[in-house]
């Protein structure tokens, strides 16, 4: 249980230094000046100091084999891009706790993992609804990630780590970049000079329990039509398995937000 609660605990980290830096930064009057409610900054300061809980409670069961706290660098600006990316790192940290869960041993560290995995989960909610007046999920079911998946969206904001860190074992993928559109556009699809890309391409669209693989035609590929909510996409050279072995690029982050009647959102 040691690597998977240090690797919960390096997302606990980024999320605690995250708000922490971000609240520091960011006043009242910051948060009512740039348009959102006067009780969304009260609001993140809870979220905040339960993500500081968390590191608490998981540096205290690990102890002297705690991983430490990394140097980060947070694309946020201001009081709302830090919204925006409190939204997505929340919706990361659930899909972590939901794909790790079936690697741990010990009933309480099981437990453990379910309650962060609940709170997070909350967390995510509150924002996409309250603040951003959006989808407060994107279906019936979470979408789970595995350790390399979210390794590469966490290794996007770490700067340096501690040299005295256990190395974790996992890997980041390359960069995959799609571009902008909705469900049943056609898009470009970008990846990190690194990638190889060779032969057949597809992009695998993970939401909820489904996969949907469509392949890579000309540097493009469609949207599914289906999607809706938060939606993450890996390159891939199988056209039907998007595991670690398979995977080239990714993932990526895609959101389609869309209102109480089921319709995307403009």
């Amino acid at each position: 249980d040691t690597v998977v609660l240090n690797y919960a605990l390096t997302l606990e980290h980024l999320e605690n230094t995250f708000y922490h830096e971000a609240l520091s930064n960011y006043t009242q009057d910051d948060f009512t000046n740039a348009g959102l409610p006067e009780w969304a900054r009260g609001r993140f300061v809870e979220i905040g100091a339960h993500e500081q809980s968390h590191v608490d409670t998981l540096t205290a069961v690990l102890g002297d084999a705690a991983t430490q706290a990394c140097e980060y660098s947070f694309p946020a600006h201001d009081p709302q891009s830090f919204a925006a990316l409190s939204q997505v790192l929340e919706g990361v940290g659930t899909s972590a706790y939901a794909g790790a869960a079936q690697y741990l041993q010990s009933s309480d560290a099981l437990t453990a993992a379910a309650v962060i995995l609940s709170t997070e989960a909350r967390h995510a909610a509150w924002v996409a609804s309250a603040i951003h007046l959006e989808n407060p999920w994107s279906g019936a079911y979470d979408t789970a990630l595995t350790f390399n998946e979210v390794y590469s969206l966490a290794s996007a904001f770490i700067v340096s780590c501690p040299d005295s860190n256990p190395t974790l074992p996992f890997k980041a993928f390359p960069t995959l970049t799609l571009g902008d559109g909705k469900p049943g556009d056609s898009v470009s699809v970008a990846y990190a000079n690194d990638t190889d890309a060779s032969g057949d391409m597809y992009i695998a669209f993970f939401s909820g329990l489904d996969k949907t693989f469509v392949q890579v035609t000309d540097g493009q590929v469609t949207i599914p039509g289906d999607l809706k909510g938060t939606v993450y996409a890996v390159a891939t050279n199988n056209a039907t398995a998007a595991t670690d072995d398979t995977t080239v690029a990714g993932p990526a982050i895609l959101a389609f937000p869309y209102g109480p009647d089921g319709n995307l959102l403009d």
